[in-house]
């Protein structure tokens, strides 16, 4: 484990500075949590602040003096969150440990954690829903937020998260076992300077997309890129081209439906435009590499997380930043878009000897004056309260903002959670990453790398 991330150059994957508590003050101030007459946050952080979650009817101080463990990826939210961290100590007397790791170590190491019933973490970043709630490694949240001591309906005003949000939050049985802490979806950025020396206009079809990428392809400038490393992890962008095709992996009555003809059209379309425009060594490409590569100018376009937006926008730290266009997934047809979307969740070890104390950091950490800060900061909150505030829009940048609500509305969660919740959710993943690596780096056509995939997570589902 390590606390020091090693992330890409840019945005909210940094730690809070001065500056930014200073930014994050006046925007408080504005909203109505700060008097303009206070002093800023990384002066008299608690005195400013504290009485937004003080004047909740809840008993802050009942769990005064524990110790609890936040297990959790190197990510924008563990960035935004660790610096206020003092303030949810100072407000309830609960000290935080927080131990992060690289997605991959992650995901690789909190599976076997949890299935020897440790007591550690209490809470953690949950990635593979449907394996955790199956397994039982996460606590049932319902009676925390009927606890009168603990939970304040009327101050925690859950009508303020996104309705895909609080869907994120329930099992097929109704039960409450996640929070969630971030929203994103999925969308296009461009470089507008490297689209007007071609004449070009943002793609609205796929086909135009293609015809686009290709054209902005140079020695020096790959076309596009988006995913395409062989693991489980690297497929969101990928599921997204599926269910715009009109497709999807696991579908809507628990079938692998993987390789039918508009899954096959969609990775037929997704590695072809990686084969034919992307960038040298695709195969290893995450989104932090697409990511990077787009800040250096080393690529013209991405379909990726609208998270990425503040990055881009720093100048500070990426060159296509004040010249990036936005824009949804291209429609494939006549089908409507169904962007791919995202909602990280937290949730509680149901091994945890200090369940309370756990359960007053989420509700700390989601509340709306916590979201606020983290927000201003170009966090992307679940809260509508958060993503409306001046201090997100300036730092996220307001098109960029409306594009990811856009396409939060476009994206369906149904079919997300389908595969995403399943219990072999990782399996089916792993397999469908194999086969995107397969056509991008033109291995095997898609039919085929479908096929195969298909077979793989037939074995898989038993």
């Amino acid at each position: 484990m390590t606390k020091s991330p090693n992330w890409p150059q840019g945005g909210f994957h940094l730690p809070m500075s001065r500056r930014r508590l200073l930014q994050a003050g006046t925007v408080l101030a504005g909203a109505g949590v700060l008097s303009s007459a206070a002093s800023p946050l990384w002066a008299a952080t608690f005195e400013e602040v504290g009485d937004q979650w003080t004047s909740a009817d809840i008993d802050w101080k009942s769990q005064s003096g524990k110790t609890i463990v936040l297990n959790a990826v190197q990510h924008p939210w563990t960035d935004a969150i660790t610096p206020l961290i003092p303030l949810f100590t100072e407000l309830t007397g609960i000290t935080v440990d927080v131990q992060t790791q690289s997605e991959t170590e992650y995901t690789a190491e909190l599976p076997v954690k949890l299935g020897a019933k440790s007591a550690s973490p209490d809470v953690y970043m949950v990635w593979a829903i449907g394996q955790a709630i199956t397994a039982g490694w996460l606590e049932n949240l319902d009676g925390y937020y009927a606890n009168s001591e603990l939970s304040d309906a009327s101050w925690w005003d859950g009508d303020d998260l996104f309705p895909s949000a609080r869907s994120f939050q329930k099992w097929s049985d109704g039960v409450r076992y996640l929070m969630p802490i971030t929203a994103e979806s999925q969308v296009m950025f461009m470089n507008q300077t490297m689209l007007d020396s071609k004449g070009l206009s943002a793609p609205s079809t796929m086909e135009e997309l293609m015809e686009t990428a290709v054209a902005l392809k140079s020695d020096d400038v790959a076309g596009i890129a988006m995913r395409a490393k062989s693991s489980g992890d690297s497929t969101w962008p990928a599921g997204g081209f599926i269910f715009s095709y009109g497709g999807a992996i696991i579908d809507l009555d628990g079938k692998n439906v993987i390789n039918s003809p508009e899954a096959v059209a969609a990775i037929e379309m997704y590695g072809g435009l990686l084969n034919k425009a992307g960038p040298v060594g695709i195969s290893s490409y995450q989104w932090v590499e697409c990511l990077n590569d787009y800040m250096a100018e080393a690529i013209a376009m991405g379909c990726d997380s609208s998270n990425f937006a503040t990055d881009i926008a720093n100048p500070d730290k990426s060159q296509a930043a004040g010249h990036t266009t936005y824009g949804t997934i291209p429609k494939a047809g006549s089908n409507p878009i169904k962007p791919n979307m995202w909602h990280w969740t937290a949730g509680i070890n149901s091994n945890s000897a200090n369940k309370e104390a756990a359960w007053l950091f989420l509700q700390w950490a989601v509340s709306k004056p916590t979201c606020l800060l983290s927000s201003a900061a170009g966090l992307a909150t679940p809260r509508a309260s958060a993503w409306a505030s001046d201090g997100f829009q300036k730092r996220f940048g307001k098109q960029a903002a409306d594009t990811a609500l856009a396409s939060l509305k476009a994206g369906d969660g149904d079919l997300f959670k389908a595969t995403w919740f399943h219990p072999k959710g990782p399996q089916i993943l792993d397999a469908f990453g194999i086969a995107v690596n397969q056509v991008a780096t033109g291995a095997m056509d898609a039919k085929s790398a479908m096929d195969a995939a298909a077979a793989k997570i037939d074995a898989d589902l038993g």
